[in-house]
């Protein structure tokens, strides 16, 4: 289990570097867009690229952001259960929720958007819109996203499991969302 422990922290510091990075990209986009903004309106000057570059920014935040959520249990929880169940309960439904949901899901969701990415990088896809960016770099954070997504659920699973085993402490603490 100790073993487990480190890959999991190991995991756990990719997917932290990961949000820093999706952070960093949020600043970007707000730069980029209010750039576009002072060029439209003081020269006339604007580009379907910089537009897309802010959609471009916009999905690899979501997906690099995906697993650093996961990571702090900011996710959608079914919260009417969660909310009212003793903590060991939650430690098993993360558990068995990781186990039964989210890991199939972002596998094949993962595994099924190579193809997406190869057919767009082989064909040098661009973007139909004049002055548009290729396609391919942007659909590269999907199966990104998902793995680190796949790789942070197992790094839960894998804290869940030593909890419920008492080799590790865990705060199964919940903040029921406010609205």
């Amino acid at each position: 289990m100790r073993g487990l422990l480190r890959f999991s922290a190991a995991i756990d510091r990719v997917n932290a570097a990961c949000g820093k990075v999706a952070s960093l990209l949020v600043l970007l986009a707000c730069l980029i867009s209010a750039g576009n903004a002072v060029m439209r309106y003081t020269i006339s000057y604007s580009s379907n690229a910089w537009l897309e570059i802010q959609w471009y920014l916009f999905g690899a935040m979501v997906m690099l952001g995906a697993a650093v959520t996961l990571k702090r249990g900011e996710h959608v929880r079914v919260d009417l259960v969660f909310a009212h169940v003793a903590p060991r309960t939650r430690l098993w439904i993360d558990l068995i929720g990781g186990l039964l949901f989210l890991l199939p899901t972002t596998i094949l969701i993962g595994w099924l958007s190579w193809p997406l990415l190869a057919n767009s990088f082989a064909q040098q896809e661009v973007s139909s819109n004049a002055g548009g960016l290729l396609r391919w770099p942007i659909k590269l954070f999907l199966p990104l996203g998902f793995l680190l997504l796949t790789l942070q659920g197992l790094s839960e699973m894998i804290k869940r499991a030593a909890a419920l085993a008492g080799v590790q402490a865990y705060d199964p603490h919940y903040d029921r969302p406010l609205q």
